[in-house]
C-alpha cells in the first residue's frame, strides 16, 4: 500500500511538471505576426525589405491590429477581441471601437461590412486579401519577402 502511494505522488508530480512545463500554444493568426505592404494599391514587384518596413499598411501583432491611411501620418490601432482560423483565412473581431469624427469612420473599420470585424483571406505563402474592404481592394505581400 505504502509502494502504491509512493508510485502515485511521483507519478502525479511527473505529469504536473510534464503539464506546466507545456509552453503555451500560439495563437491562430500567428502566421500573420510582421508587417505587410499592399492593399491601397498594388504591392510593389520589386521593394527591398528595408523599403518595405519603412512604410507597411497593415501591421498584425498577437493583440493589436495596425493599419495606416491615406489621412494620417500615425497608424490606427484595433484591438483585438477573437481570432478564429478558418479554411481560407482568419476571422477577426475587434473591441468596439470609440465614437470617431465622421471623416475617420471608414479608416477605423477598414472599410468592411461590419466595423469591427475583418475577414483576411491566404492567398498565397506570403500574400493575403481583405475581401469586401473597400478600403484594401489590392491583395498584401508580407514584408521581406520579395
Amino acid at each position: 500500500m505504502r509502494r502504491f502511494a509512493v508510485l502515485t505522488i511521483v507519478f502525479t508530480m511527473f505529469l504536473s511538471r510534464s503539464i506546466a512545463a507545456e509552453a503555451p500554444a500560439a495563437p491562430p493568426h500567428s502566421w500573420l505576426f510582421g508587417a505587410w505592404v499592399g492593399g491601397m494599391f498594388p504591392p510593389p514587384a520589386t521593394l527591398s525589405t528595408q523599403e518595405c518596413l519603412s512604410q507597411p499598411m497593415v501591421i498584425f501583432t498577437r493583440d493589436v491590429v495596425m493599419r495606416a491611411t491615406m489621412t494620417s501620418p500615425t497608424y490606427l490601432e484595433r484591438q483585438i477581441s477573437t481570432v478564429r482560423a478558418t479554411t481560407t483565412g482568419f476571422e477577426f473581431k475587434f473591441v468596439p471601437a470609440t465614437p470617431q469624427p465622421p471623416e475617420t469612420e471608414a479608416d477605423v473599420s477598414f472599410g468592411c461590412n461590419d466595423p469591427d470585424g475583418l475577414v483576411v483571406q491566404r492567398q498565397g505563402e506570403n500574400q493575403i486579401a481583405f475581401p469586401g474592404c473597400t478600403q484594401f481592394p489590392f491583395p498584401l505581400v508580407r514584408c521581406g519577402t520579395h
